[in-house]
């Protein structure tokens, strides 16, 4: 089995549509996809309708968290999204999401980018607007060569110039929320530094006791000795190792399938998930 548990699409910052993404999921010769956009659960009735024969749907979100000021995403599978608490969460968190957009977009313009909200907004469509998106808009006005190019100090990293913070949930409480909704919780990519400043481990140590269940360990982000330390550290802590693409479609080199999560690893997590079942394709 091929099993990529992290995938985004249009209803967040991906440039594949829902449906897009699990034919092309299929085509790709995956066998299980986990649709994980930022803070909404948008695009899984797109995605379920339009599911391949032969491909299961994980239904998941990206969660934007925060910790003693560092910003880390929590990737929360298989949970109920009518949860009342978590739901209202998730509502909180995205629609904070269009001031910092346009907070960025002045920062940028103060900075001598001639980027506009309405550029931003146009690239974003009916998606979550996020930072992938201002990027977008700064490779067009040829300010940078590519996505990853503008997440630098110099820009759009969570140290960087053009930074604004957006309503962000405490780790701790995530954890809760997607747990009360029947969910499993993995942190994403926690030590993917070229992203800006990340926890340290005595904190996914502290996140573990308090109910974590896993850590992304192969992933673009992480070179092969981080991959390796964190391994480790899921041994040690007794949590679940997975890998996922992280796919964006057009909006990030990596493809689907580039890093995938043993078959025994997403069965333990289907084991634990009671909120909600993965999905399995009919030809839709």
């Amino acid at each position: 089995m091929r099993i990529d548990l992290h995938t985004h699409s249009t209803a967040s910052d991906g440039t594949d549509t829902p449906a897009e993404l699990v034919r092309g999921a299929a085509a790709g010769g995956l066998d299980v996809v986990a649709l994980t956009d930022h803070d909404t659960v948008g695009g899984h009735a797109e995605a379920r309708a339009a599911l391949p024969a032969g491909l299961t749907l994980v239904t998941g979100a990206e969660l934007s968290c925060r910790l003693d000021g560092v910003s880390l995403h929590m990737l929360a599978y298989l949970f109920d999204p009518e949860e009342p608490e978590f739901a209202r969460e998730r509502e909180l968190v995205r629609d904070d999401r269009v001031p910092r957009a346009k907070g960025m977009v002045a920062k940028l313009r103060e900075l001598g980018v001639p980027v506009t909200w309405e550029q931003v907004a146009r690239i974003a469509g009916d998606g979550a607007v996020g930072r992938p998106h201002i990027a977008t808009a700064l490779v067009d006005l040829g300010v940078v060569g590519s996505v990853s190019d503008a997440f630098t100090s110099e820009w759009l990293a969570n140290d960087g110039r053009a930074y604004v913070e957006k309503h962000e949930l405490d780790p701790f409480d995530a954890i809760r929320l997607v747990k009360a909704a029947g969910g499993v919780t993995v942190f994403a990519h926690p030590l993917a530094v070229k992203r800006g400043s990340c926890v340290p481990e005595s904190a996914i140590a502290e996140l573990a006791a308090a109910g974590l269940d896993g850590i992304e360990v192969d992933h673009m982000d992480h070179e092969a000795p981080t991959r390796a330390r964190l391994r480790g550290l899921a041994a040690d802590l007794g949590l679940l190792a997975t890998g996922s693409s992280d796919y964006h479609g057009s909006r990030k080199t990596c493809r689907l399938g580039e890093y995938t999560t043993d078959p025994e690893i997403y069965g333990e997590i289907v084991r634990r998930a009671t909120g909600a079942f993965p999905v399995p394709g009919t030809g839709g």
